[in-house]
């Protein structure tokens, strides 16, 4: 073989090299989505559920904490309106029941207030977990390399987007995060092109 024909063989393997290097390389691109995990714990009826149990569970003392205040508000303006027609003691014993009312209404708000940030982020945690569970399951499932959070990400095109079907998910399971598992995940929406 002469050296033209092996410089033109040479050039046409490392052509061909390169060809299939680069369908390679495309074929082990990273599958990646984003969720976002805001809207999932909004709209999911798991996050519903939680938000509903929520207002029911606390309604009852919130109801009481604004009689409290009402009676305390009640007790200020009679103090001012009769204040000056009352006698030293009246004015003393008044000023005195306002003043207590005041400082067990304020205690009363606080522990409510408490309560209610201690009892919202052990249900979000619970929440959070059932949606984790569910990305992790679905990204499995629909065979992605990696899924990450919108709240860190700084660009996102919207294929990328897998929301909508871990929402469906969620929904598919219903309102309580201890429900069973889909027989399978949804599929994601179709990939847009991106354009620069």
């Amino acid at each position: 073989m002469n050296v033209a024909i092996k410089s033109r063989v040479g050039v046409w393997l490392l052509a061909a090299g390169g060809a299939f290097a680069a369908v390679g390389a495309a074929a082990a691109e990273p599958k990646i989505g984003v969720v976002d995990f805001q809207r999932l714990a909004i709209e999911s009826p798991q996050g519903k559920a939680v938000m509903e149990s929520m207002r029911a569970e606390f309604a009852p003392r919130e109801r009481t904490l604004q009689a409290q205040g009402q009676a305390v508000k009640a007790k200020e303006e009679k103090l001012q309106k009769d204040g000056a027609t009352m006698s030293e003691d009246q004015r003393g014993r008044a000023e005195k029941e306002l003043r207590d009312g005041a400082r067990d209404f304020e205690r009363a708000r606080g522990e409510l207030q408490d309560d209610e940030t201690a009892r919202r982020n052990e249900e979000l945690s619970r929440l959070q977990r059932t949606i984790v569970e569910e990305v992790r399951t679905y990204g499995k499932a629909q065979g992605y390399d990696l899924i990450l959070a919108q709240e860190g990400v700084i660009y996102n095109a919207s294929a990328s987007d897998i929301t909508p079907a871990v929402l469906a998910a969620l929904q598919a399971r219903g309102g309580s995060p201890a429900a069973a598992k889909p027989p399978a995940a949804p599929t994601p929406p179709p990939a847009k092109p991106q354009t620069k």
